[in-house]
C-alpha cells in the first residue's frame, strides 16, 4: 500500500488517502520527500486463542436448563455431555441442540462429578434444579470442590451460604439471573436504604404468575417484599397471590398463550391509607433468554475469579452487574487509545511533520501537526494510564479520578 498526503491550505485540514499497492504484505514502507523512512502497519487484527471453559448444566431434562446449555453453546462454553437428574430419569440421554447429555441419577452423582473435575480442573457446574435437592447438591460440589452457579431457588439459604464457606470454595448464589431484573432489584435496595419509612401506613399487593412447573413462591418477588418493607410497609410472604393457573395467566394476567411454559410476571401495588395515591411497579418476563444469558454471564464471572484466587468466595448478580460493567468500561478505554494512535491521530500527525521538514509551513499546518502528533501523544498517554488505573485500583473514587483525565 502506499500512503498520499494532500498538503492543506490555511483554512483546510490535510488528508490522507491509502490506495493500494501490487504488494499485499501486512506491513509496508512509507518513503516521504525528507526520505526519512517511517515504518507503519497497514492492519493490525489482533488474534486470540479461544478457550473453551467446561461447564455441566444440572439438570438438562428442565427447560431453564435446557436454555443453558444452548447459551452457553453459542457463547462457545465447552458443554460437557453429562447431567443430574432424578432415579427416574437415569440413564436417559437428552438430546439439546445438537449435544446428546446422559443423565446420572443420586447413586452415580459423586463418581461422576469427581471425575469431570478431575478431567477438566477448570469446571464450573451450573444448577437448575428443584428446591428439594438444593442443599444437597451444594454440599456435593462444595464437598468435590467445584466452583458453582446456582440459580434454583428455595432449600435453606443460611445453611447453603455456610456450606460454600466451610468448603471454601467459589459459588455465585442467586435467586434471579436476569441482568436487568437484577438492576431493578438493586435499585430498590438503594431506595430502601437511602429512604427508610418513605412508604409507612401504604397497603401492597404482590402477583407473581409462572409456569405451573413453579412449585415455589418467587424469590425475585420476596426480595422486593424485603426492600418495601424496609421501607415501611407492612406485608408477609404469604400474603403474596401466587398464579399457576394457565387459564387465568391467559384471561386475567396476560401472558401470551405461547410463554404459558415460561414466564415471570410481577406487580406491586401500593396504595396510599387514604386510597387518593397509589403506585404500581410491574416486570414482565416472556422465556428463559433473559435469564440464561445472565447465566453465562455468572459461569465466565466465576472461572476468571477462581482463576484470580479471589478472597471472597460467595457472589451474586450484583457483583457481576458490577463486573460487567468494568469490562465494558476497560473496552471503551481501549477503544479511545487506539482512536488517538491510528491513522486519522498520531499516524497523521506524524507523516506531515515529516512532510513538512525543511520547509515553510502555515499556521494551519502546524496547528495540525501539534494538535494530531503532540496532543494525541499526550491523550495516549493518560489513556494509558486510564486503563492501567482502572485494571489495578478497587476503589470507586480512584477511578472516577482516571476517567477524568
Amino acid at each position: 500500500m502506499a500512503l498520499s498526503i494532500v498538503k492543506p491550505s490555511l483554512n483546510t485540514i490535510p488528508s490522507i488517502s491509502i490506495k493500494p499497492a501490487v504488494s499485499s504484505r501486512r506491513f509496508g514502507q512509507y518513503k516521504p520527500t525528507s526520505s526519512v523512512p517511517i515504518t507503519f502497519a497497514i492492519s493490525a487484527t489482533a488474534s486470540s486463542e479461544t478457550f473453551a471453559l467446561p461447564i455441566m448444566v444440572n439438570s438438562c431434562t428442565g427447560k431453564m436448563g435446557k436454555s443453558v446449555i444452548k447459551a452457553a453453546d453459542s457463547a462457545g462454553l465447552d458443554v460437557l455431555p453429562i447431567s443430574f437428574g432424578s432415579q427416574e430419569e437415569a440413564g436417559q440421554t437428552v438430546q439439546v441442540g445438537d449435544k446428546d447429555i446422559k443423565v446420572y441419577g443420586p447413586a452415580e452423582r459423586e463418581t461422576v462429578l469427581a471425575s469431570a473435575f478431575h478431567d477438566y480442573p477448570n469446571l464450573v457446574v451450573v444448577d437448575y434444579t428443584v428446591p428439594a435437592t438444593v442443599n444437597a447438591n451444594v454440599e456435593l460440589y462444595s464437598k468435590v470442590g467445584v466452583p458453582f452457579v446456582i440459580g434454583t431457588t428455595g432449600g435453606d439459604r443460611d445453611l447453603l451460604n455456610k456450606t460454600v464457606l466451610d468448603a471454601n470454595n467459589y459459588a455465585v448464589i442467586s435467586p434471579q439471573m436476569g441482568k436487568q431484573v437484577v438492576a431493578f432489584i438493586a435499585a430498590m435496595e438503594i431506595m430502601a436504604e437511602q429512604f427508610p419509612g418513605a412508604f409507612s401506613g401504604y397497603k401492597l399487593e404482590v402477583m407473581e404468575s409462572h409456569q405451573a412447573g413453579k412449585l415455589d413462591t418467587s424469590g425475585t418477588a420476596k426480595a422486593v417484599i424485603s426492600c418495601f418493607q424496609k421501607l415501611g410497609v407492612p406485608f408477609n410472604e404469604d400474603q403474596i397471590q401466587m398464579i399457576r393457573d394457565p387459564k387465568y395467566q391467559c384471561d386475567m394476567v396476560g401472558v401470551p398463550e405461547e410463554y404459558l411454559a415460561g414466564h415471570a410476571f410481577h406487580m406491586y401495588h401500593l396504595t396510599s391509607p387514604d386510597d387518593t395515591v397509589s403506585f404500581e411497579f410491574q416486570h414482565n418476563v416472556c422465556g428463559r433468554s433473559i435469564y440464561a444469558e445472565g447465566t453465562v454471564d455468572a459461569v465466565l464471572f466465576l472461572a476468571k475469579k477462581v482463576q484470580e484466587k479471589a478472597d471472597k468466595r460467595i457472589y451474586n448478580m450484583i457483583d457481576v452487574l458490577r463486573e460487567v460493567e468494568a469490562t465494558s468500561t476497560g473496552r471503551e478505554w481501549h477503544c479511545n487509545l487506539g482512536s488517538r494512535v491510528r491513522l486519522e491521530g498520531l499516524v497523521a500527525g506524524q507523516i506531515v511533520d515529516i512532510a513538512s521538514e525543511s520547509k515553510n509551513v502555515s499556521l494551519s499546518e502546524l496547528e495540525y501537526i501539534h494538535v494530531h502528533k503532540t496532543a494525541r501523544l499526550v491523550e495516549a498517554g493518560g489513556a494509558c494510564g486510564v486503563i492501567y488505573g482502572w485494571r489495578t485500583s478497587d476503589d470507586k473514587e480512584n477511578r472516577k479520578i482516571w476517567e477524568r483525565l
